[in-house]
């Protein structure tokens, strides 16, 4: 049974799945679309209009939330600004008290963002990542699946798969723990650990590389070859490590 605690604000127009809760003074705006077990904590907001200046707040646009997912206190999520479009959180994810998500954003399944991380516009995050606390997201930055970004990170560039970083657009290494908590085969392991190297340690443009190692082959295992597909796209560039920053800007 869904339940709504006294004091809180469900609008009109708002859709609530099975077994959801709203605690008090939560606030879900009618463009909200929750899944079934979703649970929104005091204060928090969900389906508010985009902060975008130019955004129209008649636009027909909505922010839907994902089966399971634990929005705490006083997190914002915004609408999307395009019409019939969505912000998108997905399943069993947990964002932490004070996180910000802004228009436009797509969050995959089983993601944590932590207290007080913010969003901008258009950010897109994958399946399994988590974000540290206080780490802020420029607009339309990518972070890959099951990538893992520190504590008070500043991120301008594109996150990888499976790969950790910290500071400012610097990668660290790749996210082996979670790999191993995620049960990845050590072979599959390994296969990431040389896609990195030739992607980190090679000379030469980082989009080239990848590609080039996609079509020879090399790389059987789908987490490797969506690791060097993560290449391919993106409009930011990506963060690289401090052996080869000036060559991931220069390439890209």
């Amino acid at each position: 049974m869904t339940s709504i605690h006294p004091a809180a604000i469900v609008e009109e127009g708002a859709k609530l799945g099975a077994n959801c809760e709203i605690q008090a003074y939560a606030i879900v705006k009618q463009w909200a679309v929750l899944g079934d077990r979703v649970q929104v904590h005091h204060f928090a907001a969900v389906g508010g209009n985009s902060q975008d200046l130019k955004f129209d707040p008649a636009t027909p646009s909505g922010a839907r939330i994902g089966s399971g997912t634990r929005i705490r206190e006083n997190v914002t999520i915004h609408r999307a600004t395009e019409p019939n479009g969505y912000t998108e959180i997905g399943e069993n994810c947990l964002l932490m008290a004070s996180s910000h998500v802004a228009h436009d954003c797509v969050v995959g399944r089983n993601v944590v963002i932590a207290n007080a991380v913010l969003l901008a516009g258009h950010v897109t995050v994958g399946d399994n990542a988590i974000l540290g606390g206080g780490s802020a997201f420029h607009q339309f930055v990518r972070v890959g699946e099951g990538a893992i970004v520190g504590g008070t990170a500043r991120i301008t560039r594109d996150i990888p798969p499976f790969v950790m970083a910290t500071e400012r657009d610097k990668v660290i290494g790749l996210n082996l723990i979670g790999l191993r908590r995620r049960g990845v085969p050590p072979k599959t392991v390994g296969q990431l650990k040389d896609a990195f190297r030739l992607v980190y340690f090679t000379s030469g443009n980082i989009r080239g590389l990848a590609a080039g190692a996609l079509a020879d082959g090399a790389f059987d295992s789908p987490e490797a070859r969506r690791f060097l597909e993560f290449f391919s796209g993106g409009t930011r560039g990506f963060a690289g490590t401090r052996r080869r920053q000036s060559e991931v800007e220069e390439g890209d």
